[in-house]
């Protein structure tokens, strides 16, 4: 497999975190996302995913997925061993609610090409663009840390979807200064799965191409 990556890239990030979850080795192949423009914007890239997004996850048919959501789906599905999601659909649809929360709340109005639009297109200075990011981390934060409860993890006694999406999450808060004294159970969280190799592996300053 190769994984078209950008160590930033909280998307990435979580794909990184689900290969190495499963033990699936794979070839990092840098997107810079800043460096010539944005390496995403090339015709070369974009002819394997024409939104010009990482990751790219390149299965060694030649068939390429996009969209990290989907990717930790396939790898759940096609690698059923150390499952991202729980068993009954109840517990299911909870495990993907806490993650839905991440993926599809906090992290699109909070990604680089937004911030870039934000200060280049419609002129925010920096501090507003900060208070903008914290804006959303709060919120979002704020209603995850009552749905979430007293496991070691998001949901039970192993890491799954949700602290697959929420690890990085909380990576970009410490980023951008956020106070996470008000979160005490994804602060539990992050320590405790940071205590394991796949995340650790999968930490941005532990890529090939860390700046």
């Amino acid at each position: 497999m190769k994984l078209y990556d950008y160590w930033r890239s909280s998307a990435c990030y979580r794909v990184r975190i689900g290969l190495n979850l499963k033990n699936i080795p794979y070839e990092h192949i840098c997107v810079h996302l800043v460096k010539d423009g944005g390496q995403h914007h090339k015709a070369d890239y974009k002819a394997k995913n024409a939104q010009g997004f990482v990751p790219s996850l390149e299965l060694e048919d030649g068939h390429i997925l996009t969209q990290s959501m989907a990717i930790l789906e396939y790898l759940d599905e096609a690698y059923p061993a150390s499952p991202f999601l729980p068993k009954s659909p109840r517990e299911r649809a909870y495990v993907r609610s806490l993650a839905n929360m991440i993926s599809a709340d906090i992290h699109p109005v909070n990604n680089l090409r937004i911030l870039k639009y934000l200060t280049k297109q419609l002129g925010v200075e920096e501090d507003t663009k900060t208070a903008w990011y914290q804006h959303w981390v709060v919120e979002g934060f704020n209603a995850l840390e009552q749905r979430l409860g007293d496991d070691p993890f998001c949901y039970g006694e192993t890491p799954g979807l949700a602290d697959i999406c929420l690890i990085p999450q909380v990576y970009n808060a410490h980023r951008f200064n956020i106070d996470m004294a008000p979160y005490p159970k994804i602060a539990r969280i992050n320590e405790n799965c940071l205590k394991q190799d796949a995340f650790q592996k999968a930490l941005p300053e532990n890529q090939p191409d860390a700046e």
